[in-house]
């Protein structure tokens, strides 16, 4: 693991009239995504207090007892809402392993109803937990605070590319947007150092991913610093003919700043221009601690079409990120491999109706 030196995008330079401050908060971003895959961002309009208060009324849910969460486990909408049960989700490259973490999914924004309509477990309404009014507005809060800063980011972005400034944001209008917050679990003295992990290293698959950090929790259920070296968020940089496998980065950003960081949907539509960041949760090297943290997954509208824009197209390329793929489609197919979406999920990219003309010629048997 290494420290390098990662910019930081202001984004009052990018929502000024500033041309200078612009071409500079542009040239970060080029250089963020471009080579790095993330960015740090200041300026960003999030409440880190109501970070922390969001944090709290979670870890006091995940404290009900295990019947009464699943009421609000809800695998039928592939688990795009409320709460997802420890070991349940998979990352594709990970070997297996499940996460070692429970999660919670809401919706800042209300839906589209005809994307509700065609996609209905992308953007099924949003499930709350009894008596947790102020965790649902507290959330919710940070859910959209997020996004805005997501959407000046993706403004920045097409410019550094010498794009149309809503390139990015006219592809996210109506987008199955989610915020995730997430509880690691506490390893057992006989589960330490043996190999589990909180989170398996992988890509997201949205479009950007918006974090506004994490917190551990000791033993005593107290807020306090990492517990060693080894635990916590670490992103992998862009492969280089130096290092080939690019350079692990710790996820720790400058003071009040939070992270932003490429998904898959971004990379194909620039090409590879920017590049979709892997990243890992590592659970420390002694029991009992814990980790808060959360996300917001900006996305393409499900009924985008996912392919480089015509300017990054050339022929390694189009062979690299072909063929062109709805967005939706893209997405229950991940879902699918990462294990949140049953592997049955997949029949709904094809025609469905095979056993319609097998019954018929039954008939005529």
């Amino acid at each position: 693991m290494t420290n390098l030196g990662i910019p930081t995008v202001d984004l009052a330079d990018l929502r000024s009239n500033d041309r200078g401050r612009i071409d500079a908060a542009c040239s970060a971003i080029r250089e963020a995504f471009g080579t790095y895959g993330l960015a740090y961002v200041k300026n960003h309009g999030v409440d880190s207090d109501g970070v922390m208060r969001v944090y709290d009324r979670f870890r006091e849910f995940t404290k009900r007892p295990e019947a009464e969460k699943q009421r609000y486990a809800r695998p039928d909408l592939w688990f795009q809402r409320g709460w997802t049960p420890p070991n349940t989700e998979t990352a594709v490259a990970g070997g297996g392993q499940p996460d070692f973490k429970e999660c919670y999914f809401m919706a800042p924004y209300e839906n589209d109803p005809v994307l509700e309509g065609q996609y209905p477990e992308l953007y099924p309404p949003n499930v709350w937990p009894d008596g947790a009014d102020e965790f649902r507005v507290e959330y919710t809060k940070l859910g959209r605070a997020l996004h805005e800063a997501g959407a000046s980011l993706l403004r920045g972005a097409a410019l550094a590319l010498g794009l149309g400034e809503s390139t990015f944001t006219d592809v996210c209008e109506g987008g199955a947007h989610v915020t995730r917050i997430l509880h690691y679990l506490a390893l057992a003295p006989e589960q330490v150092d043996t190999g589990i992990l909180w989170g398996e290293e992988h890509t997201d698959f949205n479009l950007l991913t918006l974090l506004p950090g994490g917190r551990f929790v000791d033993p005593s259920g107290k807020p306090a610093p990492k517990p060693d070296d080894k635990s916590g968020l670490f992103l992998r940089t862009r492969g280089t003919p130096e290092n080939p496998a690019g350079v692990q980065v710790r996820g720790r950003p400058p003071e009040g700043c939070i992270v932003a960081q490429i998904g898959q949907e971004l990379e194909i539509l620039t090409g590879g221009e920017f590049i979709a960041t892997p990243h890992v949760i590592t659970a420390p090297g002694v029991p009992g601690w814990t980790r808060d943290s959360s996300a917001h997954f900006i996305h393409a509208n499900a009924n985008s079409v996912l392919y480089p824009l015509p300017k990054f197209q050339t022929e390694a390329v189009r062979k690299a990120y072909g063929p062109p793929v709805l967005a939706g489609t893209y997405a229950i197919k991940t879902l699918a491999d990462i294990g949140l979406a049953p592997k049955s999920a997949i029949d709904k990219l094809g025609y469905r109706h095979y056993d319609r003309l097998e019954a018929q010629r039954r008939e005529l048997r």
